[in-house]
Order: structure tokens, then sequence, then C-alpha cells
């Protein structure tokens, strides 16, 4: 006896994405809309795990990663306010979903990944990725107008701000006190602050810890 299974509808499940979760959790920007109601996510995802694409939560691509969920990265890049044409780097770019949503909003856009298994996924997929740390971001590529840190991490290292170009926004998930907060900052001459935009539940990103505070 034959076994037949539905083919999921991943092109009204972009659209369920977009209506149900991005616009309710405040992602108003047009051009975010756009591209991530049009990038296929299901393709950045491992075959067995591609039903999960457009769930609210975050899907795991193998090697320990995972691929946030589409409110984090819808919520960041509105608060990034990125601009057609604009250089952006992508920190911990797994096989390069968000580096695909910035291409499809019009910007330059260079992923990072430490991982070589998800790299040559990305790769394969058409990103431009580089391997390496995350942590020191890559320093050959800056300046960047907008860098996104694709994951939760305990601190943003002085060697990644100094890639911003002036006037250059960041975005990340900032853990503190074991709660992940969607930060975006700006860095004007050598100052760098950022303001809190959400608490949100964002997957870990190797690398990024805070060294452990010393106590008498």
């Amino acid at each position: 006896m034959t076994v037949q299974t539905s083919i999921p509808d991943f092109a009204a499940a972009r659209l369920a994405m977009v209506e149900s979760q991005l616009r309710p959790q405040g992602v108003s920007d047009p051009a975010v809309l756009d591209a991530m109601g049009s990038v296929p996510r299901e393709r950045f995802v491992p075959d067995e795990a591609r039903p999960l694409a457009y769930g609210d939560r975050a899907v795991p691509l193998g090697d320990g990663r995972f691929l946030s969920a589409p409110g984090v990265l819808g919520q960041l890049l509105t608060e990034m306010v990125t601009e057609r044409g604009q250089r952006a780097l992508v920190v911990g770019a797994g096989t390069g979903y968000s580096a695909a949503v910035l291409a499809a909003m019009g910007l330059e856009v260079l992923a990072l990944e430490c991982s070589a298994e998800l790299a040559a996924r990305g790769r394969d997929l058409g990103i431009a990725i580089v391997e390496g740390p995350l942590e020191p971001g890559y320093k050959k590529g800056a300046p960047y107008d907008r860098i996104l840190i694709d994951g939760a991490v305990e601190t943003i290292s002085d060697e990644i701000v100094d890639q911003l170009a002036d006037g250059g926004r960041l975005g990340a998930a900032l853990i503190d006190r074991g709660v992940s907060r969607l930060i975006v900052g700006r860095k004007s001459g050598i100052a760098f602050g950022y303001l809190s935009v959400a608490d949100a539940g964002a997957p870990r990103l190797p690398g990024y810890y805070r060294p452990p505070a010393v106590t008498f």
C-alpha cells in the first residue's frame, strides 16, 4: 500500500507568517515584510524540519545551532532601519536565511559563520559566507552600515563595534541576567550606545561569553 502525505503549501505559510506573526509583533517596515514574505525560509532548514520552518519558534539547523523565530529577525530589521545599497555583515549566519532577507531588501551582504557544515549549506544556496570565529567579526570587509548578530550573546565585542561605519547600526539579542533582549545600537564617532527593543527568546550563539565576575 502506498502512503501519501500532503506537501506543505509554503507560499501560504509565508503569507500567514507575515500576517499572524510579524505584523502583530510590530514589524512594520514594508521592505522587511516584503522580503520575509518572499524569501523561502524552508530552503534554509534541514529537510526534516521544513514543516516547522514558519512556526513562531526557533528551528534546529544541526551542529547545535538554530534559526531564530521569524519575529526576532523581523523586529530587529525593522528597528535597524536599513536602506537599499547599504553594506551589511551578518554574524552567526547559519545557513544564510537572514543574509538572504537582507539581500532581498537591496543590501550588499557578507555573512560570517563558524560552522563549516552550515557555511557549506549556505554557499550551496548562493549565500556569500566566510568561515571564522564570530566574536571578532570580519574586519577585512569593514566598515559596515549595518551589522546583524544573528543570535543571543552575552556581550558585544569592541572589535565588532569598531567595524561599524559612523552612524551605522547593530542589531542583536543581548543576554542580561538570563533574559535575552533585542537591542539596536548606533555608532556616533567613537561612541556606541543601544536601546532595548523587546524581550525575546533567541538561540544562543557560540562564543560571546562574558567572563565570570570575580567575587571575594
